[in-house]
């Protein structure tokens, strides 16, 4: 491995360590009956950023919101488009290091910044008529928010180690992201539909399309690398309203068993009620908590605390994964988003929810809303299926030549420097 490689692949762990840190100290305040659970559901997070951009550097990257989708008319030929701007800046030689120690920000003076404003010149992000100087200015700012933005950072417009990183991946190896990313954009040969939902894995966000343009887009968590979330082509046949959770048998035998033979309360505290085969629910104190795991069904009733929220969205598919919501929406603002165990996390599930509805009879926001508030698990079948595509796409383009990479989670792109070195399998997780 190469001395870049390798200070890349460490940043990259450090980055994950402090995320954890970070998210440790956000959930200090949860309920006592809801901390085992959530110890279990939680690993190191990715986080919360908006994941469109402005258009233009000279504005806050935040404040245009693209309506374009990755898959929408033109997908292909943007991509190509990416592709020969990139072969040009190849060709003229790429982009420079920037070398610094120093966490850059607006006021601050110093040589790396002309380093940093010659790179943003040449991605794009930061006009020409900047110039080149040493001062860290309000136009370096926003073209620093741009860039984040354009990769999936949080958009502070500081220079940290973590944008830094993403910076110094060499020119060369983004044009090789890109034109593997048409190869994948290039075989989606099917339609997609008037209506669609379409969840970018290594984006971690989901997308809900109509006539070619996002009508809301949606942070997600996506599946662990040792878990990962499938691609697939499905439609949406089912809306479970406070659906209930049956725990695997691997959370079972790994974190719940020990857990009662240190609080036998716990399972009343966390809603969890067994039964047998037939269906009859079994009393805890029966069970000895010091032997082997009961060949019972762990169900968690509906209800705040349960493991899927209130909604539970449902869609053929082999591998056993659907999408849902959390009851720890804190969840979505962490800087690691790759940690369930296959399944999609969604925020602001309700809308899109409602949204996926629309065309099913009675089922308007309000009844949503009253069901939810029973508490009653109710199974709502669409009157006509959504279709819905988890897609693995790590750079794509919209229009006006705006570009977006992404970390290859699942290092399916081939490059070391692409690779999100996280170490996510070594923590436990109860829901999908």
């Amino acid at each position: 491995m190469s001395d870049h490689n390798k200070t890349n692949s460490l940043s990259r762990r450090g980055f994950l360590r402090s995320a954890a840190v970070f998210g440790a100290a956000t959930v200090a305040t949860r309920a006592m009956a809801e901390i085992p659970l959530d110890e279990i559901i939680n690993a190191p997070r990715r986080g919360n950023w908006d994941d469109q951009f402005d258009a233009k550097a000279s504005r806050t990257a935040a404040a245009v919101q693209t309506r374009n989708p990755i898959f929408g008319a033109g997908a292909t030929a943007n991509i190509q488009q990416a592709i020969y701007d990139y072969e040009s800046i190849v060709a003229n030689g790429g982009w420079p290091r920037v070398n610094t120690n120093l966490k850059l920000k607006i006021g601050v003076i110093d040589p790396a910044v002309a380093q940093l404003r010659k790179r943003l010149i040449i991605s794009g992000d930061l006009s020409r008529s900047a110039g080149i100087s040493n001062s860290y200015d309000s136009l370096v700012e926003e073209a620093v928010k741009r860039f984040q933005a354009r990769h999936g950072l949080p958009q502070d417009g500081v220079l940290g180690k973590y944008t830094l990183d993403a910076m110094n991946v060499p020119a060369e190896i983004r044009l090789m992201q890109l034109r593997k990313n048409l190869e994948r954009v290039s075989a989606i040969n099917t339609d997609l539909g008037q209506r669609y939902v379409m969840v970018n894995i290594p984006a971690a966000y989901i997308e809900a399309v109509e006539n070619d343009r996002v009508v809301s887009r949606h942070t997600a968590v996506v599946g662990r690398i040792d878990r990962p979330t499938p691609i697939l082509d499905s439609k949406i046949y089912n809306v479970m309203i406070n659906p209930y959770w049956t725990a695997p048998r691997s959370i079972v035998e790994k974190d719940i068993m020990p857990l009662m033979r240190k609080d036998p309360t716990y399972l009343e505290k966390n809603q969890i009620r067994l039964f047998d085969s037939k269906g009859t629910e079994v009393d805890p104190r029966t069970i000895d908590w010091n032997g082997k795991a009961p060949d019972l069904i762990f169900r968690q009733d509906p209800g705040k605390i349960n493991a899927q929220g209130a909604i539970k969205i449902n869609f053929h598919n082999e591998h056993a994964t659907y999408m849902h919501d959390t009851p720890q929406q804190g969840l979505f603002n962490k800087l690691a988003r790759f940690e369930s165990s296959g399944c999609v996390r969604c925020q602001n599930i309700r809308d899109l929810t409602t949204w996926i509805l629309r065309d099913t009879p009675g089922w308007t926001r309000q009844k949503l809303e009253a069901t939810i508030k029973s508490g009653v698990n109710t199974p709502v079948n669409l009157a006509t299926e959504v279709p819905i595509y988890f897609k693995y796409v790590t750079a794509w383009s919209a229009k006006d030549r705006i570009v977006q990479f992404r970390d290859d989670i699942y290092q399916m792109d081939g490059y070391q420097e692409l690779a999100l070195q996280t170490g996510l399998n070594q923590e436990p997780v109860v829901a999908n």
